[in-house]
């Protein structure tokens, strides 16, 4: 019997979901699994505020890789919605959370995200559709500092990304997992020369990491759809929870710098 290029890298990665991608397919508003979503109220759940699940609708490609999302300080899950829905079509089971508080700090929030990967893959009605070993963790300013947390708390997390995340700790030497730190040229919060630029330079070097700093965004710019965010999420995501190489060719050579990206940096080719 002969297989196809596609067959044999399928069958040499089990973790590989949907089509080989594109630069237009990872720069999509959709890509290409459609997707369910089901509501998980705050009353049900216990570590966390409840939140919404999106999923790929398909059961026929086995199961898929889960990402929980966290908001910011003051902010609730409506922040960071357009994730969902995007990740998941990508080939994701994707939770964006509300915190128990909108004042929650980062130590909290991620034990929240943890709490609510928990809740994904042993108690939720989408369960069977995820592969638990294959989990990752982001979220906005202090959700972005909780997903810091969150992956030094638990180094089997497959995947971190950190988005304009703010965190009064400013080193990470202790992370195992593999994490993309995003952060915004003109952000007064959480500005990237105190939050970001030290969290990436904290991590280990022999750790796959990347740093991704917008150009001509702020604090808030994670809050709304933004092609590159989507991007480069996308392709660490799949790189690392999927273990698919196939996006690696969006991550090395490292991208140049553009009219959305003032600078990355990161280390290359990656390992894991």
């Amino acid at each position: 019997m002969t297989m196809t290029p596609g067959a044999a890298q399928a069958a040499d990665n089990p973790y590989e979901r949907g089509p080989a991608p594109t630069t237009a397919s990872i720069e999509a508003v959709r890509g290409p699994y459609a997707v369910s979503q089901t509501t998980v109220s705050s009353l049900s759940v216990t570590g966390f505020g409840g939140g919404t699940i999106h999923y790929p609708t398909t059961t026929a490609d086995g199961t898929f890789g889960a990402v929980a999302i966290s908001p910011g300080f003051t902010g609730t899950q409506s922040s960071i919605a357009w994730y969902g829905p995007r990740l998941a079509s990508q080939g994701f089971v994707v939770f964006t959370i509300d915190t128990n508080t909108t004042l929650d700090q980062p130590d909290s929030r991620g034990r929240q995200l943890l709490a609510a990967l928990d809740y994904l893959t042993q108690r939720s009605t989408v369960r069977s559709r995820i592969d638990s070993t294959r989990l990752g963790v982001m979220g906005h300013s202090m959700g972005g500092g909780g997903s810091l947390e969150a992956a030094k708390s638990r180094p089997s997390l497959q995947a971190a990304i950190p988005l304009t995340g703010w965190n009064t700790d400013k080193t990470w030497p202790e992370i195992k997992t593999p994490t993309l730190l995003i952060g915004a040229d003109g952000d007064s919060i959480a500005p990237v020369a105190t939050h970001s630029e030290p969290f990436y330079t904290s991590l280990p070097a022999t750790l796959d990491k990347a740093y991704l700093e917008l150009n001509g965004a702020d604090h808030f710019t994670p809050n709304t759809s933004d092609t590159t965010i989507a991007k480069y999420s996308i392709s660490w995501l799949k790189r690392f929870i999927d273990n698919d190489t196939r996006y690696e060719q969006f991550l090395c050579p490292l991208p140049r710098p553009s009219l959305t990206i003032e600078e990355y940096r990161g280390n290359c080719p990656h390992t894991s």
